[in-house]
């Protein structure tokens, strides 16, 4: 006999075990992250839409969709709105590039670089960028120096006597400083000479052997990521009778909110598992009751 009870009490809590696994998978319930109360067109009826984020092995049917009382009317779903656009990642990036140039005239260079730029980063975000104007700066590799002769002649009539103290050592030609050369003589018939003077020098000019460009682009890059798609559920409503009012606000005491919070009932519904429990407990103490009954009897005999 103690057998066959043991047996029913493993048979009643398997078949328990077997009635909550379906409750527990992710066909639902489901819980909305937002919740908003407006009104909507001329006669201001009130609506409420409700956000939900599912997985993709999510089944979308556990969304609630039934008709529902809240304030003295009643909500009815009237459309379930599936946003493809979620779950694609939105930042801002900037690109830099850097590029050689033979000049360092901004006019010119603008006009080498592209006034878009598309880019992939690292982490798989893609986008098309813009040319940041402001940002194109140009600076040289390097230096080098270069050198070359310069040359003047000059004249000098009516001297006195062939004699280099008069002919100046130094001249200045172009904004550079020569220095005197040879000389060349001539007259003396009539008592004056005339001097021919040649000068020579040198001037260095510095220019850079090349340019470094760097410019960048900005924008936004995206990267789809469909691990989360979100479902709004909108809900029209009208407003009850008088009776059916009363009867909401004498029933609603003893009703759960309908948007209660997962976390206080751990997504599964604790009312029908204290039930279910309720029930084994009973069978168990009816058994135990039966057992004790026997042996009292026993002893009796």
């Amino acid at each position: 006999m103690k057998k066959r009870i043991v047996m029913l009490l493993c048979t009643a809590v398997l078949a328990l075990g077997l009635t909550l696994a379906p409750a527990m998978a992710s066909g639902g319930p489901f819980y909305p992250i937002k919740v908003d109360e407006y009104t909507y067109g001329p006669l201001d009826e009130l609506r409420i839409s409700k956000v939900y984020q599912l997985s993709l092995s999510d089944d979308p049917s556990g969304i609630p969709t039934e008709d529902f009382e809240r304030g003295g009317r009643r909500y009815y779903l009237l459309d379930m709105i599936k946003e493809d656009e979620i779950g694609v990642d939105t930042q801002d990036y900037t690109d830099t590039i850097t590029m050689d140039s033979d000049t360092n005239d901004l006019s010119k260079i603008l006009k080498q670089l592209e006034p878009h730029r598309e880019v992939t980063t690292e982490d798989g975000h893609t986008g098309l960028l813009a040319l940041d104007y402001t940002s194109v700066k140009v600076e040289a590799k390097g230096y080098k120096t270069n050198t070359r002769s310069l040359s003047a002649t000059r004249t000098y009539p009516n001297l006195s006597d062939a004699d280099l103290e008069l002919i100046p050592k130094t001249i200045t030609d172009g904004g550079k400083t020569l220095t005197l050369g040879a000389v060349e003589w001539s007259g003396g018939e009539n008592g004056f000479y005339t001097a021919t003077a040649s000068y020579t020098g040198t001037s260095s000019t510095r220019s850079a052997t090349g340019y470094t460009v760097t410019a960048s682009y900005t924008g936004q890059v995206a990267k789809t990521d469909c691990e989360v798609v979100t479902y709004t559920a909108i809900f029209g409503s009208v407003e009850l009778a008088e009776d059916q009012k009363d009867a909401q606000e004498s029933s609603q005491p003893e009703s759960p909110a309908p948007d209660a919070d997962p976390d206080e009932g751990g997504g599964v519904a604790l009312l029908p598992i204290l039930g279910c429990v309720g029930g084994v407990a009973a069978v168990a103490a009816a058994a135990v009751w039966a057992i004790q009954t026997k042996r009292g009897r026993r002893s009796r005999t």
